[in-house]
């Protein structure tokens, strides 16, 4: 991913800004229907544990469908790409929004799960091309933070929106400011080229997904999954162990969720100087702050201190993984950059799965296993800083 010499420092940022809207956009569509999945099955006539399964089709999407799609497109502009992805997108959306047949309703949400993989991978691809390479963490961290920013303030205000208007006129919402956002990445995104003009798409494959490159994948796998063993069931936790209101849960989860927005964008900071060590510190972090709310979780202010090292370091190390990826996949790094998506979105399944199996012998055994997971990940994380260090 080669910089362009002639692009002023000001038309690089307008371009990073628009693909973070975009991010916004897409991050604030996947998962608005967490806080609005009740109205959709009362809506679509099934039940809410039926209507989960929108959720899970979402994310198989992105994990299967996004880099499927990034393989066979790897040879179009990424600006093409971009902004055709951008529209499908928002057609699936509005095809969810027309529909009144849950069939329709899972097929749309699985098809937007795999733009949404195609785009963020094209997005981190772009991004780097865009800036000097001293500053291409960074660079992955604007991308990145567009969905952790959806995350701290879109997803609830998306959900208020749905609640209010109905679930439909909530994505109606959602189509109309992506709208806006695709002519904005029609106008800022300059002309970026495909990766896979010179390398044979068999030998893209065989470099996206060598040893080294799996291994760094297994890390993001483990590290998420660690995460959403816990943040999966973090309101009950707080309820019943730490013993807050619930009112203050939704304080302590938006102070969470601010950290992880400026985590994200520190964490590009940090993937600059040392993407190797930054994994290997929010490793080692993340351990801890697990091991903190465990140990003093039945004390609030103790627990909102372990939520926010959380933060800062959870999704701030996934520029870091990013940098890894791309600089371990060599000349497949286009093709490789949708794959972290889709070992975060695995972490985030394999999470929840363990939280789930964990919860029968009690929350504080949650958390344990969302610890220990990340502990398992350490000798990992070491063994990839030796790989790359510089």
């Amino acid at each position: 991913m080669q910089p362009f010499p002639t692009l002023s420092r000001t038309r690089g940022n307008l371009a990073l800004f628009s693909l973070f809207l975009a991010t916004f956009v897409l991050g604030s569509t996947e998962l608005m229907i967490v806080g609005v999945l009740d109205l959709m099955a009362a809506d679509t006539g099934v039940t809410v544990s039926t209507a989960g399964i929108l959720v899970t089709a979402y994310a198989l999407g992105l994990a299967i469908g996004g880099p499927a799609l990034t393989a066979a497109t790897i040879r179009l502009h990424r600006r093409t790409l971009l902004w055709a992805c951008m529209l499908a997108f928002l057609l699936a959306t509005l095809t969810m929004v027309v529909t009144t047949s849950f069939e329709f309703l899972l097929v749309a949400r699985a098809v937007a799960g795999s733009l949404h993989g195609a785009f963020v991978g094209a997005a981190f691809a772009a991004a780097g091309s865009l800036v000097p390479a001293d500053r291409m963490g960074r660079a992955i961290a604007i991308v990145m933070g567009g969905i952790a920013v959806s995350t701290a303030m879109g997803v609830p205000i998306g959900t208020l929106i749905g609640r209010n208007l109905g679930w439909r006129g909530g994505f109606i919402v959602i189509v109309a400011v992506g709208a806006l956002v695709l002519v904005g990445l029609l106008v800022l995104l300059p002309a970026v080229a495909g990766g896979g003009a010179a390398v044979g798409l068999r030998a893209q494959v065989r470099s996206a997904f060598a040893p080294r490159v799996l291994v760094m994948l297994a890390v993001g796998v483990l590290l998420l999954g660690g995460q959403f063993t816990v943040l999966t069931y973090i309101t009950p936790f707080l309820l019943q162990v730490t013993g807050i209101s619930d009112a203050a849960v939704s304080g302590f989860l938006l102070a969470y969720g601010v950290a992880t927005a400026i985590g994200t964008f520190a964490g590009g900071w940090a993937a600059d100087r040392d993407a190797p060590r930054t994994l290997l510190v929010a490793n080692v972090v993340l351990a801890l702050s697990l091991g903190l709310l465990h140990l003093t979780g039945t004390i609030p202010i103790l627990a909102a201190v372990a939520l926010l090292a959380w933060g800062l370091v959870g999704f701030g190390l996934v520029p870091s993984l990013q940098y890894q990826v791309a600089t371990l996949a060599g000349p497949a790094r286009d093709l490789a950059a949708s794959l972290p998506a889709s070992a975060v979105n695995a972490g985030i399944a394999a999470g929840a799965l363990l939280g789930g199996w964990a919860l029968t012998s009690g929350l504080s055994a949650v958390v344990v296993a969302g610890m220990l997971m990340c502990l398992a990940c350490l000798p990992l994380t070491w063994l990839t800083a030796r790989w790359t260090a510089r």
